[in-house]
């Protein structure tokens, strides 16, 4: 089962390149092959909770030897989310992608980024991390572009020159690692790397995956990739970027930063917290100055990832748990207003915040989907949103961050701001400006049930809190012991 999440994109991916000429045949995949995804990853997740972390050799090699696949509870529960993400995608895209671009390949390469992501969930070494991270680049590339627009075209640019020059600095940190220990396989890694007798090595090499991996995750400084392109593709292929591939860069931050580069935490991760603190600032100042509804929430996707990188830097069981709630949260909640933004540009064709309005008088329902996602990334109670931030402030009360807690609600209260900002904007003020369509243009089901599915999915989770903190407080409890994923690797015997 450890290996379906992998194989079923490319199966169905597959099958997506051989209908290439019937459309209706790939959307229909589309919904059939990401539906099969999430039942494979639920019932990992449910399996791992029950029987611990798992593990696989391909080919049957003995580790440190060959590909190993490993499955721990945090990488579960990204497989479900991402999975769940998926879904909705498939949904949405029935009407949120044209048909030129449903031609020339959009299914096919969707399953390709998915087997992408779902395989740097799973990797258990680095060099197979780093192939994972281009077979997403590769088809996030095509994503971008698809269409050939010239904004499209620019937004590509940018993020491709970014994204390789992280794929190089990987690749260096990579080869220097497999010299120094001679060897790639994280779990032997987290063995020997505190074995190195010059330590000062481990920590240069550290700081390099931790550039590499931060422009992946849009983290400052080298973040402005993610705002000039992420608002150029149709709003389908925007919102699944937002929703999977910045946080593949910040899950592998959260592993490599607590399996294998522990030894100097004082340094590594205090680096990490300050980082997350620049992160958080100048994304919601870079969200508050917009006034293009994507690029606003393009800016808020920075953010949010500093209070992600906030909690490994604290690296505590608490935080991480945080941080692992947190992403769940974060993920539910910009992918669905994303979603909300493509409806919003359905009905009046714009994504000026300057030339829309009066939403709310004729679409209330459309309002309170907005709402909910919006105040929920604010940190408003009772929404999942108020509890992620709450834990994140709690660990940070515990570990005497007091700075950090003050930057963490000042960024709250800005966020508050602009999603307030978009209010007024959007649903509340007067239309001043008449565009091609009118107010009362349908919205398809295909548009709109999967952005209630998600907004559903973030209530639920905001009420159901404790469950949820303690299988995230049992996620970082593996992170906090990494001899656990060394036994589940070696099998007992490293």
């Amino acid at each position: 089962m450890i290996a379906l999440p992998i194989l079923l994109p490319l199966f169905f991916g597959i099958l997506s390149i051989l209908f290439w000429k019937s459309l209706k045949t790939q959307k229909l995949l589309s919904i059939l092959g990401t539906i099969s995804i999430l039942t494979s990853t639920i019932y990992i997740l449910l399996f791992v909770k029950e029987n611990g972390i798992q593990a696989i050799q391909i080919g049957n090699w003995i580790p440190p030897f060959g590909i190993s696949l490993v499955v721990d509870l945090f990488s579960a529960i990204m497989l479900v989310i991402a999975a769940i993400v998926a879904f909705s995608i498939a949904c949405y895209s029935q009407k949120g992608i044209d048909a030129n671009r449903g031609k020339f390949g959009f299914y096919p390469l969707f399953f390709l980024l998915l087997m992408g992501v779902n395989g740097a969930f799973i990797t258990g070494d680095l060099f197979n991390l780093y192939v994972w991270f281009e077979v997403m680049l590769m088809a996030s590339f095509v994503l971008i572009a698809l269409g050939s627009e010239r904004p499209q075209i620019e937004g590509a640019v940018k993020y491709v020159v970014l994204n390789m020059l992280s794929s190089t600095l990987f690749l260096i940190a990579t080869g220097l690692t497999y010299n120094l220990v001679g060897t790639l396989n994280m779990a032997d890694l987290s063995i020997n790397l505190s074995k190195v007798p010059m330590q000062s090595q481990v920590t240069l090499i550290a700081v390099l995956f931790l550039i590499a991996f931060s422009i992946k995750s849009a983290a400052f400084p080298l973040f402005f990739w993610l705002p000039a392109s992420y608002h150029t593709p149709p709003v389908t292929v925007t919102a699944l970027f937002s929703g999977l591939l910045t946080k593949v860069g910040v899950y592998t931050l959260i592993r490599v930063f607590t399996l294998l580069f522990i030894t100097d935490i004082q340094y590594t991760h205090l680096i990490i917290l300050v980082i997350s603190a620049f992160t958080m600032s100048v994304g919601v100042l870079g969200a508050a100055a917009q006034t293009d509804f994507r690029r606003l929430l393009s800016f808020h996707i920075i953010s949010q990832i500093g209070y992600l990188l906030w909690g490994l830097g604290m690296y505590t069981q608490q935080s991480l748990a945080a941080s692992i709630y947190f992403m769940v949260h974060v993920i539910l909640a910009k992918t669905a207003l994303f979603y909300v933004a493509g409806i919003v540009n359905h009905i009046q064709g714009s994504f000026d915040l300057k030339k829309l309005g009066n939403l709310y008088s004729s679409r209330i329902g459309i309002s309170i989907i907005f709402l909910i996602p919006a105040l929920s990334l604010a940190g408003l109670p009772p929404l999942s949103g108020f509890f992620a931030k709450l834990a994140l402030i709690i660990a940070a009360f515990k570990t005497n961050q007091y700075a950090m807690i003050i930057v963490g609600l000042l960024v709250s209260f800005m966020t508050l701001y602009s999603m307030t900002k978009v209010w007024n904007e959007v649903f509340w003020k007067e239309k001043k400006y008449e565009n091609d369509t009118k107010d009362d243009t349908p919205v398809s089901h295909w548009m709109l049930a999967p952005t209630i599915l998600l907004v559903s999915i973030m209530v639920v989770y905001g009420f159901f809190t404790e469950p949820m903190m303690e299988i995230a407080l049992q996620a970082s409890a593996q992170l906090m012991n990494p001899g656990e994923y060394i036994q589940a690797v070696f099998g007992g015997t490293p």
